[in-house]
């Protein structure tokens, strides 16, 4: 497993030193699936330019600013996300379907193309010893479990709870992408300066949103009343 995150990173590696970014109002993580509608003009380029390139390009989230037609501001931790699949349609336009790789910190950022650029150097967190490990995975699984059945409950959905990663790095992973929380949030999560840090925050979190939802599945639901409009102004 370790050996297989080596070898991508490396791979990633040889595109980091200029990174085309792409500033959204999501936080990705590696190994997060992410689908995106390409309708600017400047990012139809950028993903053409990538696509032929055989290139990644970075996902960063927007600190100020707005996604679409203009300029923005991004947090400096983002991750790299590798095309998947692409959907061309008549007018120009993509639908790709993208998954996170590595992740990157901003060391600055270039305005001389149409989207936005960074230099960026690979961030990957290093992995905990072996004995360490074993029982933060157990811990993070065994929250993450309860927190993804609290959830379902909670919104009346189904949700099939397929096979988790073993190791505690990539179950890390997957509960910053579970977890339903602000993107400020989450982006302080892929901002960890160490995989102990993440493990210690998502745990953290997952705590805290246990007992929210274990709070909110005990309160009585409140009375209907006809009388009293909703405004849908």
């Amino acid at each position: 497993m370790l050996r297989g995150l080596k070898e991508e990173y490396n791979r990633v590696m040889a595109h980091v030193t200029r990174l085309p970014l792409f500033p959204l109002n999501t936080v990705l993580f590696p190994g997060q699936l992410l689908p995106l509608h390409i309708f600017e003009p400047r990012y139809r380029l950028m993903i053409s330019e990538c696509l032929a390139g055989g290139l990644s390009f970075g996902v960063v989230l927007i600190r100020a600013g707005h996604a679409v037609g203009e300029e923005v501001t991004p947090y400096d931790v983002g991750t790299t996300a590798r095309i998947e699949q692409v959907d061309r349609l008549n007018d120009g336009r993509m639908n790709i379907l993208c998954v996170g790789e590595a992740r990157f910190k901003l060391t600055a950022l270039r305005h001389d193309r149409p989207f936005l650029n960074g230099d960026a150097d690979l961030w990957p967190w290093e992995p905990l010893p072996t004995a360490q490990a074993a029982s933060r995975a157990t811990q993070i699984k065994n929250l993450l479990t309860t927190y993804i059945k609290r959830l379902a409950q909670a919104t009346g959905n189904q949700v099939q709870l397929d096979e988790m990663p073993a190791e505690a790095a990539p179950l890390a992973n997957l509960a910053a992408i579970v977890l339903q929380i602000p993107n400020r949030e989450k982006q302080e999560l892929l901002s960890a300066s160490t995989i102990d840090h993440l493990l210690d925050a998502c745990i953290r979190v997952l705590h805290r949103e246990n007992r929210a939802l274990k709070i909110a599945a005990a309160l009585p639901l409140a009375p209907h009343d006809d009388t009293i409009p909703f405004s849908r102004n």
